[in-house]
């Protein structure tokens, strides 16, 4: 079962409308402040350094690029073309392979995983923003892409961010300027309650190994100049078994 024609659609649609300058996303936070940050809590859990390494919902490929200079084999995998059509630009030299997947698609997972084998995963604020009934299989589908050897790192807004995210689209002027296109396309962030994510897991087949909290960077800033920093939870999971 794959997402929404809908649901694509809006991705599409917003990722055509983005610019292609760095930062122009609001989650397109530099990546010394994003993935690096995430790696050194995911590294020291992997215990196969060596599989490829999959940037699930990569997006424009910001992160994407940064892991390619860290890890022998990235492939940067996202439900959009439109997504992926900027990855790719701003990749001339090809650091990472680009892939266009529908997580939530029990067929493009497994297809993937027969290519690739065993993965490593990094997911940064896909499921918080994802329709409800495609959240756990998106979860069912990392595990598949895992394997018996792979890990995951998911990033994702805690349930705190959301009455952050709804103040700031309910100032006086509007949303700020780069959260607005986000609302704009019907996309709908901060919808996962904190128990969600564990469960997601757990039914996987999978297990929490670490967690914690983290300010999510964001590129906007409020009317007063501040940098948008919204709360979110971390995890790396895998299989013990």
């Amino acid at each position: 079962m794959s997402v929404t024609s809908r649901y694509r659609e809006a991705w599409e649609g917003f990722w055509r409308e983005a610019p292609g300058e760095p930062g122009a996303v609001f989650w397109d936070a530099e990546p010394e402040r994003t993935a690096a940050v995430h790696l050194a809590l995911f590294e020291p859990y992997l215990t196969a350094c060596e599989l490829p390494l999959i940037d699930l919902g990569c997006g424009n490929g910001t992160q994407t690029r940064y892991l390619a200079d860290r890890f022998a084999h990235v492939v940067g995998a996202d439900l959009s073309s439109a997504a992926l059509d900027h990855a790719r630009r701003a990749d001339p030299d090809g650091r990472a392979a680009y892939r266009l997947l529908d997580a939530a698609d029990k067929a493009d997972t497994d297809a993937l995983h027969a290519d690739l084998g065993d993965a490593n995963v990094y997911l940064r604020g896909v499921l918080h923003q994802c329709e409800p009934e495609d959240r756990r299989r998106l979860v069912d589908n990392i595990a598949t892409l895992l394997g018996e050897r792979g890990r995951a790192c998911l990033v994702e807004l805690a349930e705190a961010a959301k009455p952050v995210l709804m103040g700031l689209a309910a100032g006086p002027t509007g949303p700020p300027a780069k959260l607005a296109p986000v609302f704009r396309h019907g996309i709908a962030p901060g919808e996962v309650s904190d128990d969600a994510i564990p469960e997601y897991v757990r039914a996987a087949g999978l297990t929490i190994l670490t967690s914690g909290d983290l300010p999510l960077v964001t590129t906007d800033h409020t009317a007063d100049g501040a940098r948008i920093e919204l709360p979110s939870r971390w995890y790396v999971v895998g299989r013990t078994g």
